[in-house]
């Protein structure tokens, strides 16, 4: 049996899974709020209680939220350290691997199926080249999947607490308001649930919003959405509709920095949540403005990950691989 993990700002999913290639079988899973325990050990604890079994745990990955150095990580908009020699001695086993959570999703890509995914452009994808990954959820992640002897290596980056890049007056009107709350603007600051609720600020700046009640609860990103979604806010849909152009122009950067000519996959909880918006075309709109490289990324295939668990099927498969 193998243990995985998926640990981010908001909820934690760990699983058990039975060894099966190329992709492991599923066998037992339990959702967490993160916020909800002190450490991470705790959390560890309540899952192996919840779920007692009597097989021998042979190895464990764990996908996380922010840096990971010497097998060891730090959720970035949480604070809870995670070690991965601690959770070892824990649960008796040496094959434990901390992984970036978007590595973990970028492990995840080869072994979807084909029901698991939306494809917003076909393109024209290369069998030698690289892939990418872009999430935005509590906060935003990217990797890069380099083509190395026939495989992928996921590669994660920091790449959503890089600076934000105005593309438009609007924007610009935009990055001074962020400017002014925050004194470095970056990526996430948009491209995330909490962003969304930054650009709830700008386009109601003045105004009030008959959908949100109060920016400073947990459901306020969600309510934004549905705002939107439904049509009963046309601020909220503003808001939605900078939000997906957007995300559809880092995911455009990131095809080009990575030159993803085998696909770019978007993954997180909001996009799904979102999909009328993504399908209206703004996103694609703004992947593809990138003159005089737009003949390039409309090359590209560009897919929507449907599968909110994908990450955990991630973590799980390397953690088949440590032996």
């Amino acid at each position: 049996m193998i243990l995985a993990g998926d640990v981010g700002g908001t909820k934690t999913l760990l699983g058990l899974f039975e060894r099966a290639y190329p992709r492991p079988i599923p066998r037992t899973q339990r959702t967490y709020t993160t916020k909800s325990f002190a450490n991470f050990l705790d959390l560890l604890h309540t899952f192996t209680r919840d779920v007692a079994h009597g097989d021998r745990l042979e190895a464990a990955a764990l996908g996380v939220a922010g840096p990971v150095a010497s097998n060891r990580a730090s959720l970035t908009n949480v604070g809870i350290d995670i070690d991965g020699d601690e959770i070892a001695s824990r649960l008796g086993t040496a094959r434990v691997r901390i992984l970036n959570d978007l590595e973990a999703l970028g492990v995840s890509i080869p072994i979807l199926t084909a029901d698991e995914l939306m494809t917003l452009q076909p393109g024209r994808p290369r069998s030698d080249g690289n892939a990418a990954v872009i999430a935005a959820g509590t906060g935003l992640g990217e990797a890069y999947l380099h083509q190395v002897d026939g495989r992928w290596i996921p590669l994660p980056s920091e790449a959503g607490h890089a600076d934000f890049a105005a593309r438009t007056d609007r924007e610009l009107e935009l990055v001074r308001m962020l400017k002014d709350r925050y004194g470095r603007v970056e990526v996430e600051h948009v491209l995330s649930g909490p962003g969304i609720l930054n650009l709830h600020r700008f386009t109601h700046r003045g105004g009030q919003c008959a959908v949100v009640e109060d920016l400073d609860t947990p459901p306020a990103a969600a309510q934004v959405s549905q705002g939107a979604l439904s049509g009963r806010c046309q601020g909220c849909a503003d808001a939605l509709r900078m939000f997906v152009s957007a995300y559809g122009a880092e995911a455009g950067n990131l095809a080009l920095r990575g030159v993803t000519t085998a696909g770019l996959y978007v993954g997180g909880g909001i996009v799904r949540k979102i999909l009328p918006f993504v399908q209206q075309g703004t996103f694609m709109d703004a992947f593809l403005a990138k003159a005089p490289l737009t003949g390039l990324l409309e090359t590209i295939p560009v897919h929507v990950i449907l599968n909110d668990e994908a990450g955990l099927v991630g973590a799980a498969a390397y953690a088949q691989g440590l032996g």
